[in-house]
């Protein structure tokens, strides 16, 4: 769920000197983490030297001279690519997106080629459930082994099936300390008529929705009308002191003092935050969500193969650390904990403890239920 500016909308990697977004000069020193241990990789590959390899532990096959990754924009460390282009000598063509609304929309429209999608958890149930996906064959991914067991269990997909964990978070409040000294940790502050213009909320319909549902004490999978209906007039009456609702501008909008409370997700607060020391972030006393974003295959894709080899790279500790360096949320790989950052490790924001957990809730798929935040959504986006 990392959604940051779009300065480039599709970007093909050819190596190290590729481009560079803001956050990329910030955070040089953590990513490179990354590269250790990638040549062990590699040999575990049977090198990078020809088009056949194997996958540590897999059964083999030919990689593709091309890997179509279809990402949240700004969600992987600069190195990452470039170094997997240079050991495996594959292509990757990164093209982003901004919500889960507009993955799966492009999905269902037929869109074809991409080897590897990144949806968020309850995402993945709708796309089974669409018939969207294909099964991973776990025998050239090894390093799944790697991830902490609560995500070899999940319930979207146990046992991991089709899904891979990329990164996870919550869901919660950035706010500018300096500006809103009163603030306190709770969802009535996004309400609050004192910051009238300087407030913003996420485009994202289930998410949108969870906060007022927290607000009122129910639960963020309701599927009773009367619930959601009250939850859609609680948020037409905050629309006046909205500023306006974006995914993938509010970073920028904290960072620069232009919004002053920003429902988000807590690495893109503390990406903000590494740009002005006055942003703080805050799980909301309420309760709120957690998420995982999860590498995918979709039904079509063209190398399936080097779609799985490139997971377990990802899953390398070394490598997937220097994601969790760069961008700021926490990794579900355990092994990687040696290799990430203590300051990050250390930090609740990140890794919250668990009177903090305690209060999270994963959002649910639910069926032909969702339709009744879908219709709730265009009435409050319409009025």
């Amino acid at each position: 769920m990392k959604r940051l500016d779009k300065e480039l909308r599709v970007m093909v990697v050819d190596g190290l000197g590729g481009p560079m977004t803001r956050r990329g000069f910030i955070k040089r020193a953590g990513a490179a983490g990354l590269l250790v241990g990638a040549s062990g990789f590699l040999a575990a590959c049977g090198g990078g030297e020809t088009t056949t390899t194997t996958a540590a532990g897999g059964g083999g096959g030919e990689l593709a001279k091309e890997l179509y990754f279809y990402n949240w924009s700004d969600y992987i460390a600069e190195e990452t690519i470039p170094t997997f282009q240079d050991e495996f000598g594959v292509k990757v063509v990164y093209d982003n997106y901004s919500s889960n609304d507009t993955l799966l929309a492009k999905l269902q429209s037929g869109a074809t080629g991409y080897d590897i999608i990144v949806p968020t958890d309850y995402m993945i149930t709708t796309m089974l459930g669409l018939d969207l996906l294909q099964e991973i064959d776990l025998a050239n991914v090894p390093n799944v082994a790697n991830l902490y067991q609560r995500f070899r269990e999940a319930p979207f997909d146990p046992g991991n099936k089709y899904s891979i964990p990329w990164q996870w978070g919550t869901t919660g409040i950035g706010y500018n300390s300096v500006k809103v000294p009163d603030f306190k940790p709770s969802w009535d502050m996004l309400w609050d008529e004192k910051y009238k213009g300087k407030i913003t909320m996420m485009n994202e319909i289930r998410d949108v929705f969870a906060v007022a549902l927290f607000r009122l004490g129910y639960s963020p999978n309701t599927i009773d009308p009367k619930e959601i209906e009250e939850a859609k007039q609680m948020l037409i009456a905050q629309k006046p002191v909205l500023k306006h609702y974006t995914s993938d501008t509010y970073i920028d909008e904290l960072a620069s003092e232009d919004s002053w409370l920003s429902h988000g997700w807590s690495g893109d607060v503390l990406q903000a935050q590494m740009e002005n020391e006055a942003v703080l972030y805050a799980v909301p006393e309420e309760g709120s969500l957690t998420w995982v974003d999860c590498m995918c295959i979709p039904k079509g894709a063209p190398s399936k193969y080097t779609a799985e080899v490139f997971m377990n790279y990802i899953q390398q500790p070394e490598v997937a650390a220097g994601i969790t360096n760069y961008v700021y949320y926490a990794s579900p790989n355990e092994k990687a904990e040696e290799f990430i950052l203590p300051e990050i490790l250390d930090d609740p924001q990140i890794y919250p403890p668990q009177e903090v957990m305690d209060k999270l809730t994963f959002l649910e798929e639910l069926g032909t239920d969702t339709e009744l935040y879908n219709a709730a959504y265009q009435e409050l986006r319409a009025s």
